[in-house]
């Protein structure tokens, strides 16, 4: 890490890329890279858009094995970063995936609000928690 590279960029220059990659072939049918970016090691807890809990590696790969079996095909997929922090071994993401799938044999376009808890493991990082949601319609005034 230079000196003009902080801790934060670093993280995010690491882990994003192989996330993006992850999420697109997810979304293409394939969880076999998803499986890569997370943590073999408990605690791992998933809060997913179709799943209230699922706690453990062999629960949250078996929803990532379901989900990649419903999505046949990728349209398009982006993630919108909001917010981010790395802080040692710890780090966070915040933000949105824009995604436009077919999954059940109909097309879908939707965006899921993520939060993101990552772990250093090993020299690597790796997701230890994910929650996935549908925005609320905003009521509240600015």
């Amino acid at each position: 890490m230079t000196a003009r590279t902080t801790e934060v960029e670093a993280f995010l220059d690491e882990m994003l890329p192989r996330q993006v990659a992850a999420e697109r072939a997810l979304c293409g049918g394939d969880a076999g890279p998803r499986g890569t970016t997370w943590s073999s090691r408990d605690p791992v807890t998933l809060f997913g858009g179709a799943v209230v809990l699922r706690r453990g590696r062999d629960e949250v790969s078996a929803v990532f094995r379901w989900l990649a079996g419903r999505f046949t095909e990728l349209r398009a997929y982006d993630f919108e970063l909001v917010a981010a922090g790395a802080s040692g071994d710890l780090a966070y993401t915040v933000g949105f995936e824009h995604k436009t799938v077919v999954a059940d044999g109909a097309e879908s376009t939707y965006t899921l609000r993520v939060t993101h808890v990552y772990r250093r493991e090993d020299g690597q990082w790796r997701i230890v928690h994910r929650h996935g949601d549908a925005p609320p319609v905003d009521r509240a005034p600015r």
